[in-house]
């Protein structure tokens, strides 16, 4: 649902969008093609964000990217490892989604 949401939005933006379908796969494209910025659900178990940001943070060239990740607000466990393992901006998922496209412009 979030994906759809994300690629409409950017789409309406003219913002070009990549998902990741596993956190190597992540990693290796952020490599190859360094993003203005990494968005991560962090209620994803099949990504495991929280170790992909882990991994980012202690990579040189990809440590400084910028990351906003998107949980259920009453997941404040989650919220909490987000933290700190280095995601910058940590959000609810409705805020996620009304602050979509001031996030995608950035």
């Amino acid at each position: 649902m979030f994906s759809s949401k994300i690629k409409t939005a950017a789409a309406q933006l003219g913002v070009t969008v990549i998902f990741a379908r596993s956190p190597e796969a992540a990693l290796a494209e952020m490599r190859r093609n360094t993003p203005s910025l990494v968005i991560l659900d962090l209620n994803s178990l099949r990504l495991d964000p929280i170790g992909t940001v882990a991994i980012m943070q202690r990579d040189p060239s990809l440590a400084s990217i910028p990351t906003v990740g998107f949980v259920s607000h009453v997941r404040t466990d989650v919220i909490d490892a987000a933290r700190q393992a280095g995601v910058r901006e940590v959000m609810a998922r409705s805020a996620f989604t009304e602050r979509l496209a001031e996030i995608l412009s950035r």
